[in-house]
Formats: C-alpha cells, structure tokens, sequence
C-alpha cells in the first residue's frame, strides 16, 4: 500500500502547508539562536579568559603575581584558582571537553591585544552537582559551567578559570513552547476557516454526484465565503437549466411518441385489408418493429425520469416473481441464491431494467440465474448467464445505446441495442450502477448495485 504524506482534502492540506511552514520557520530560528547563543558563549568565555591572562602577565612581569598562593590553588585544582602560571603545561583533567573553537576565538584576541602567544587551549570540565542556588529575585540561578583557557606565553602556561551561564534546556523548551503556541494561535483559526469553506464545497459535489433527471431535488443553501456561495449560486442555476431543458425533451418526446404510434397504427389497420399474405406478413412486420424500436427509444430517453415514487422493496420477493414469469413463458431462468434484503427505488423502472438484462441473458447466454447478495452497504443484483462472455471492448462498448453484439438490426435475433442502456440509466437514476463482467469459468454477470434500505 503506498503511503500518501500529502493530504487529499481542502481543510488537511491548509492545515499541512501551515503546520510543515511553521516547522521549517521554527527550525530556522532555532538554528539562528543556537548560532548566536554560541557567539554569546565565545564573547563571554573568551573575553574573560583574555582579560585574566593580560592581567596574570601583567602581574608576573612587575612581580605581584602571588605564585605561592596560586600554586596552592592549581594544586587543589582548576576549579579552585582563576589564574594559574606554570612553566610546565597545564593538563586537561579527565572528563573535560576540548573546546577548538573557544581556544581559535581566544588567540585572535591575544594577537589584536599585541600578546605573543605561541599556542592556546580550552576546554570545559564536566559538570558536578551542586546544590542550586537562588539569585535575588528568588529565582534559581542559571546553569553554568566551568571553562579553563591555557595559553603559553614567552616559554610559560597562563591559565584562567571562567565560570559561564549556559541556557541550551531553557532555549530549547521557550522554542518548544513558542512553537505548540504558534500552532495553536494559526492552525486552530486556519481549520475553521477552511472547514467553513469545505462543508458547502462537499454539498455541493454531493449535489453535482446525484443524478441529474431528480428534477425536484431542492436548492442548495448559499453559504461559505463569497466565493463560495457565488459558486453554489451559479450551480443552482445550472441545475434549474437542466432541469428546465429535461421537462421540454420530455414534452417533445411525449409529442413525438403520440404523433407517430398514430399514424403507424393507422398504417396497421391499411395493411390488414392487403390480399397477398406474404406481402402482408412482411409490412406488418416492419410495423411492429418500428413500433418496438420507438417504445425503447422512448424508454431511454424516458429513463430515470418517471413519475413513479421510490418505494421500499424486498428484493428477494421481486426476483422470485420475476423468474415465475419467464418459467411460466417457458424460458430457462432460475434462482439462485438471493439474500433477504430490500433497496429503495421505483419497482417499474427496476423491474424492467432486470428484465432487459434476464432478455439478454436468455437470448445470448442460453439461460439466466438471478441472485442477490450483499456486500456491505450495497445490494447487488446479478443476472448470470453461460454464454462465450463477452470481450473488455464489447463491455465498453454494449452498454452504448445502439450497440449490439449481432452487428445486424434484425429484431428477430436481438432488439435495437438499448437493453443494456435503459438498464444502466435506470440504476444510476435509483443511485446504483451496472457493471459486466466475465466469470472465470465461463460465463457473464450483469450487476445491479443499489445502496441497502433498512
């Protein structure tokens, strides 16, 4: 399964934008502050240090330097004296860390203070407990560590002791705090506001999913940004377009159906009284292909757009009545197993979509089974035949109106090619669809899959 990082919704990819943004802004604070907290730490330590060397030079050089009473500070230890000279150099105890960077910052500042220095080391000792103690303010006081600088000058070891504040933790955790603030104070503002524009924008494709011939589907509500509620404005007034347009195709073909079953039954009624028999079979029989061919073009056209009202209904008393009557017409169609379940729609429009397919079945497939199960949410009807199956370009193309599997258009080996295409019209008019496909043993289902009404 591939791992998606970027979101698919409106709402989840503000709030990634603002949330990944607002990461790499703190990180580059973050890495600002430690640059400058670190030249903070170099001024402080490597000032100080500077200064108590000059100092212990000058002192030496005139004689004040008190040797006997700093000797016995290094002999307790760097922690204990802040200036030590030594003609021998000074060790780094064990634990303490060398410190490159402050030693580099140190010698620049002897060489611009004119002090010729032959060489300079630094590093920090490793921190001990001690007990904290408090400033003035009642506060406990900064953490610090201590830094030793050792320089050697004209063939002797100045050392000085520095005790310096260091602040990493209270960086680190003023960054972690600022940061969940800032994510706080935008992203909780940026997720209404883009909720309040996502709610309208999922009716609104929920409303443009629905099928289109639901002409008494009410308007949607304007609302959301301007934006936003311009665009439910303009679809709304799309959909009333169609609506309109759909109600005049009816209406002309309501005219068009009536202005020739007219004139083909008067036709009819002219050919009966024609003496030649096989002359009058013939015309006859191109009548009431006409005739058939209007009634399924009218059906398409018609489909998913009747009056009849959606009703609750058992599919498993549906399937059995249909079976009884092809077995009572004699036609090989069976039931299989059908699961006890209802779907709400139109049972005309159903039933005829279901016998358009149990046609075919039967005609191309030598028998047809029925069977329902359930999968989830959805009810799905099949229609199952034993025929050769059909290929992936014939399933594309079939459920084409006009499209037959017999390319010729003689009615005695098939219809006018909109079995199929009534029969999908009708399941996506009740909020289902139709698929086909081939059993691997052989074989086509046609499916209906209609959403489960409890």
């Amino acid at each position: 399964m591939k791992f998606r990082l970027w979101p698919r919704s409106l709402v989840g990819q503000l709030v990634f934008a603002v949330a990944v943004m607002l990461f790499v802004a703190q990180a580059i604070n973050f890495a600002l502050l430690v640059r400058g907290q670190k030249q903070q730490f170099l001024a402080h330590g490597g000032g100080m240090a500077v200064a108590r060397i000059i100092d212990a030079v000058e002192r030496d050089r005139r004689g004040d330097f008190r040797a006997g009473r700093d000797d016995e500070r290094r002999r307790r230890g760097d922690r204990g004296a802040k200036q030590v000279i030594s003609d021998t150099p000074i060790p780094m105890p064990a634990g303490a860390k060398r410190l490159p960077d402050l030693a580099d910052y140190v010698s620049s500042l002897l060489h611009e203070a004119d002090v010729r220095v032959e060489g300079v080391d630094a590093w920090a000792l490793p921190v001990r407990p001690r007990p904290q103690r408090a400033n003035f303010g009642g506060r406990p006081g900064f953490p610090s560590r201590i830094v030793v600088v050792s320089a050697k000058i004209d063939g002797r070891y100045v050392a000085a002791r520095s005790r310096i504040q260091i602040g990493g933790d209270r960086l680190q955790g003023f960054l972690l705090w600022q940061t969940l603030s800032l994510y706080l104070l935008l992203l909780v503002p940026i997720m209404l506001i883009a909720w309040r524009a996502a709610r309208p924008l999922r009716d609104l494709t929920r409303a443009a999913r629905a099928n289109p011939a639901l002409r008494d589907a009410p308007p949607l509500k304007e609302e959301g940004p301007s934006d936003m509620r311009d665009l439910i404005a303009a679809f709304n007034a799309y959909r009333a377009r169609i609506a309109t347009m759909l109600s005049d195709k009816d209406r002309m073909l309501g005219a068009v159906g009536h202005d020739l079953r007219t004139p083909l039954a008067s036709l009819r009624v002219r050919v009966e009284q024609i003496e030649d028999e096989a002359l009058k079979g013939k015309m006859i029989a191109s009548i009431e292909e006409m005739t058939a061919m209007l009634s399924d073009i009218l059906a398409l056209a018609r489909s998913g757009a009747g009056t009849e009202a959606q009703e609750r209904i058992p599919l498993r008393e549906m399937i059995g009545e249909l079976a009884a009557d092809y077995q009572e017409r004699g036609q090989d169609v069976a039931i299989a197993d059908v699961a006890d379940v209802a779907v709400l729609a139109r049972p005309m429009l159903l039933k005829r979509a279901l016998r358009n397919l149990a046609d075919n079945a039967v005609a191309y497939g030598v028998r047809a089974r029925l069977s329902v199960r359930v999968e989830g949410e959805t009810a799905r009807i099949a229609v199952s035949d034993d025929g050769p199956g059909l290929t992936d370009e014939q399933i594309r193309t079939l459920i084409e109106p006009f499209a037959r599997g017999e390319q010729s258009r003689n009615r005695a080996t098939g219809g006018a090619g909109l079995g199929l295409s009534i029969a999908r019209d009708i399941a996506e008019g009740e909020g289902g669809s139709l698929t086909l496909s081939n059993r691997p043993g052989g074989g086509l289902d046609a499916v209906i899959a209609l959403p489960v009404q409890a």
